[in-house]
């Protein structure tokens, strides 16, 4: 009995396709596959979210220089000192800026779970992906929201947004679920 052998058509091949056989197989990466597309999307969601965040604090940052430049003059003879309420408003926008920033940081390196095979076998990565990419997009609406209201205050309502903190305790609690997701991804592995 005579064994069927199927012909390799990378044996045949030029380096180039030797080398993508390479990528795609021997080094175990596949830019198809559903994984290294949610893991892909997750990178790209929070790259956007980010800048989102930035833009809130870009129009914060511009609304405290033209708010210090209209109520913090320089100091005369007369006013040697600032007057106390403008002070505290415009640190009020500074504190706003750097929880935003905080964010904004958090955002843009938090970890990815990595592709490791041996770990693949034990977990259900495509199923923690996709809850990532779920938190991500349900982060999206509460950023968008953020920086929607931040983008419509203007010179007036600066001292009234100095004195209450920026609504984000959906942003935080939705930023908790996704480090909750994965915790529970280490802990299994």
């Amino acid at each position: 009995m005579e064994m069927k052998s199927t012909p390799n058509p990378i044996e045949a091949a030029g380096a180039g396709k030797r080398l993508l056989s390479n990528l795609f197989y021997g080094w175990g990466y596949n830019f198809y596959r559903r994984e290294n597309q949610l893991r892909a999307d997750d990178l790209l969601i929070r790259g956007k979210l980010s800048e989102l965040l930035g833009e809130c604090r870009t129009h914060l940052a511009s609304l405290e220089t033209a708010f210090r430049r209209e109520h913090l003059p320089a100091p005369t003879r007369e006013h040697p000192f600032p007057d106390p309420t403008a002070v505290a408003t415009a640190q009020a926008l500074q504190r706003q800026q750097r929880g935003i920033e905080t964010l904004e940081t958090a955002m843009r390196t938090a970890p990815v779970p990595e592709m490791d095979r041996i770990l693949q076998r034990h977990r259900a990565e495509r199923d923690t992906l996709e809850k990532l990419v779920t938190v991500d997009s349900d982060l999206v609406s509460a950023i968008v929201a953020l920086r929607d209201a931040v983008l419509r205050l203007d010179g007036a309502a600066v001292l009234a947004q100095a004195a209450q903190p920026l609504e984000t305790g959906d942003i935080q609690t939705l930023w908790k679920r996704r480090e909750q997701i994965l915790s529970a991804l280490e802990e299994s592995a």
